[in-house]
């Protein structure tokens, strides 16, 4: 029999969560089939994999008809599709969030991404988002915007899990994790109990390397000085897991803190890193490094399908995760240098600014369809 890897990643204490959701994987049972055999302990949605879903699927129709006949707005049919698949994973993984006592079997849902830079918005749409689903294992996402820190601390301090997506520089993490801590004090002052409140940060990677190597392959044309060129090079397809490496040292700084070491005696579950946007783009690397170079204790690595079934093959699992630190902190201060030339904090800027857009265009494509197939259902009807 073949080693299944995932199942050894579990055990050096990284849970894997899987980044697609849609009413097929649901019905016909394969999703329970990925949780019960290769290991896979949450699920991670977002509006392009829901469009996905959603789009060109004769699945959703009787629901979509349903909704029509009941005088439902697009964006209602749109939730109720939608509602109705979180809920129905969420049941499948209700059993992994009892036996892991709550630390994982979750089920993210992302706010509408239109919603990103309004803070009360967003409040608003977490809390109605938990009500109506009325799972106590979803997690809400929350873009981690300047807008969308506020939020997660109001959120938490409702007692409604948080999945802080879109994070690309370790200053944005460190901002999201103590967003978290006050959300919790907040919580805590108020005299509720705070140890069935779970989080996961949803810190990016391969949109930064995808970035960082255009912009050198751009700097390369016409290099001729050797000794730059070599620099150059040494920095492609490295720069997203030196800043995860650096996000993890940051994280363990936190948990050592005197305000977190209180908050812990209370019972509050660490909020844990969780590696997003896994799947390689660049086909001459490994198609798992951002799995097999960012193991380690207390993390979650959401993955695409075609990466569980590329990681359950051929990872190569050890601990990984706070090896080659100094390179890392040395390759980022490295960034710098006249030769190479990149300014970090910008590029984590613009990848912010395009991951809200990589989610607003699919959701408002879904809209539009949804609008699309309502007048054709309801011309045929």
């Amino acid at each position: 029999m073949t080693t299944n890897h995932l199942l050894e990643i579990g055990n050096l204490g990284q849970s894997i969560w899987m980044d697609n959701l849609s009413r097929d994987l649901i019905e016909s049972g394969e999703l329970k089939t990925l949780m019960v055999e290769k290991g896979i302990r949450g699920i991670t949605s977002n509006p392009a994999i829901f469009e996905k879903a959603i789009k060109g699927n004769a699945i959703y129709d009787a629901e979509i008809e349903k909704g029509i006949k009941a005088g439902k707005s697009v964006m209602e049919i749109y939730e109720s599709l939608v509602f109705e698949d979180i809920r129905n994973a969420c049941d499948i993984f209700k059993p992994v969030y009892e036996q892991t006592g709550g630390l994982d079997g979750y089920v993210s849902i992302e706010v509408p991404p239109t919603i990103a830079k309004d803070t009360e918005s967003t409040v608003k749409e977490a809390l109605r988002y938990y009500e109506a689903i009325g799972r106590e294992n979803v997690m809400i996402k929350i873009p981690g915007t300047p807008e969308g820190l506020p939020a997660v601390e109001r959120v938490i301090a409702h007692g409604i899990n948080v999945n802080v997506t879109l994070l690309f520089s370790v200053k944005s993490y460190v901002e999201t994790a103590w967003a978290y801590i006050k959300g919790l004090e907040a919580r805590l002052n108020q005299g509720k109990d705070i140890s069935k409140l779970a989080s996961v940060a949803s810190f990016f990677l391969s949109r930064i390397d995808s970035n960082i190597d255009d912009a050198i392959d751009d700097q390369l044309h016409g290099v001729t000085d050797l000794n730059r060129k070599a620099k150059l090079e040494e920095v492609k397809g490295k720069v997203a897991i030196a800043n995860a490496k650096i996000a993890y040292q940051e994280y363990k700084k936190i948990i050592q803190s005197d305000r977190w070491k209180t908050l812990s005696a209370k019972g509050a579950n660490t909020q844990r890193l969780l590696w997003a946007s896994t799947s390689t783009k660049n086909p001459s690397y490994s198609d798992v490094m951002y799995v097999d170079e960012l193991i380690g204790p207390n993390t979650v690595n959401t993955l695409p399908p075609n990466t569980i079934d590329a990681c359950a093959d051929h990872c190569d699992v050890e601990n990984r995760v706070e090896t080659d630190v100094d390179q890392a902190y040395h390759l980022i201060e490295s960034l710098k240098d006249p030769d190479i030339n990149i300014d970090l904090d910008q590029v984590m800027d613009d990848l912010l600014s395009e991951g809200i857009d990589k989610f607003v265009k699919p959701f408002t494509s879904l809209m539009g369809s949804l609008e699309e197939k309502v007048k054709q259902l309801s011309t045929v009807g």
